[in-house]
């Protein structure tokens, strides 16, 4: 008998007709002997009309946060009623929890709240009388009481916790594409849906702009031994699994995947100074305003003065610009300069470990479509370039190609 924890997002739960299509894949992991826990979003676009909602009041105090969760909640609410109701109408045994019925603890940062803990009592009682467990994804509680909302990626996050906790087999992650690809199929039409990757490219792909899991669920994935299966809702395709690095083949390839963003935009201040705490001065400011900074690159001229570039996110950038003009006049820096129309692009793979060379072939591969690099970046297994927007998607499809990422199968039924 094996235990899975069930994740269905907005897509997935969207109408009626979806909540009967789930309602039958669990009958017939109950009918195969196995015991399923079941995590919902809100249904299709409802967080969205209640963000709305919430705008046309104000939702910016303090106080105002702690009821916006509370106006959230009430989405995922929603769901699990009636997908329970689904459920018993099937003949099977269910019954819905909200966050705070479950006991996931949180701290209290409304909007983003991490999670603590996860009472299971209740629900391994359920789960040994036969009783399928419907949970509200994104939600929690404060030790204080108070509804939590978990933020971006919150009903991902909430079932890995669960599964965590419930020491479950796996934790599967429906949601409307087959799982994991190569890179995005809407710019490479030949991108391979994987069938194994490891925790540590799918960290290093999702925060590189991968959008089918977000970092936080992958990072408590990894830290609890808890293989993440990210598959879809509208067939039977066995998706992707991600697992421990000792898991995934001995010889793993060279390059998993690609990801991309065009959400980033480049500031560089010129004729800087440079001295020991520059960066510091620099940088400091522009974290006080809560902007986060990606990549950095610092070069050191020949009259010892030093250009200093970064990237922050593009919704950023004014905010950015006007700091660090500020910022340029206290230091006595020549000029601040920035970048809207850029886009990062990253390639990721475990093999990169044992192999050398593997940025000279990037490189070579940009160097052959005329595609300047504008800033370089890498890690252990991930190597990320700055190029301009306009040939982010021409690089893609070369890189692609250039290292045979492009399908030969697809992923295997389940």
């Amino acid at each position: 008998m094996a235990r899975f924890v069930m994740k269905f997002g907005g897509t997935s739960v969207a109408n009626i007709a979806l909540l009967e299509r789930i309602a039958d894949r669990v009958q017939r992991i109950q009918g195969a002997g196995h015991q399923a826990v079941l995590v919902v979003s809100a249904m299709g676009h409802e967080t969205d009309r209640l963000v709305t909602l919430a705008e046309s009041v104000d939702f910016q105090s303090l106080a105002a946060r702690r009821e916006l969760d509370v106006l959230l909640a009430t989405g995922e609410q929603v769901t699990i009623s009636l997908l329970a109701m689904m459920l018993l109408k099937k003949g099977l045994a269910a019954k819905s929890y909200q966050g705070d019925q479950v006991r996931i603890l949180t701290d209290d940062a409304h909007g983003r709240a991490r999670v603590l803990s996860v009472e299971t009592s209740e629900l391994e009682r359920d789960l040994s009388h036969d009783i399928v467990p419907v949970i509200a994804g994104f939600q929690g509680v404060a030790a204080n009481g108070s509804t939590t909302t978990l933020g971006r990626g919150g009903s991902d996050t909430t079932a890995v916790a669960v599964a965590a906790a419930l020491q479950a087999d796996e934790c599967q992650i429906f949601t409307d594409v087959d799982g994991v690809y190569t890179t995005d199929p809407r710019v490479v039409a030949e991108a391979r849906c994987m069938t194994r990757i490891t925790f540590e490219e799918m960290l290093e792909l999702a925060s590189s702009g991968s959008k089918v899991l977000h970092t936080r669920a992958v990072e408590i994935a990894n830290k609890n031994q808890v293989s993440l299966r990210v598959l879809s809702s509208f067939n039977d395709v066995a998706g992707t699994l991600i697992t421990a690095e000792d898991n995934i083949m001995m010889e793993a390839p060279l390059i998993s995947g690609i990801a991309f963003t065009r959400d980033e935009a480049k500031l560089t201040l010129r004729g800087v100074k440079d001295q020991p705490g520059i960066a510091s001065s620099i940088l400091a400011p522009i974290s006080e305003a809560n902007i986060e900074v990606d990549m950095i690159v610092q070069n050191i001229g020949a009259d010892f003065s030093t250009d200093f570039t970064f990237t922050v996110a593009r919704a950023d950038f004014e905010l950015a610009h006007a700091i660090l003009s500020a910022v340029s006049e206290q230091i006595g820096a020549e000029e601040v300069l920035g970048d809207e129309r850029i886009a990062k692009l990253s390639i990721v793979g475990v093999g990169m470990r044992s192999h050398a060379g593997v940025a000279a072939q990037m490189f070579d591969i940009l160097a052959k479509e005329s595609i300047n690099i504008q800033m370089i970046s890498t890690s252990e297994i991930k190597i990320s370039v700055v190029i301009d927007e306009k040939y982010l998607e021409l690089a893609v499809r070369a890189l692609h190609a250039g290292f045979c990422l492009e399908a030969d199968h697809g992923a295997e039924p389940a």
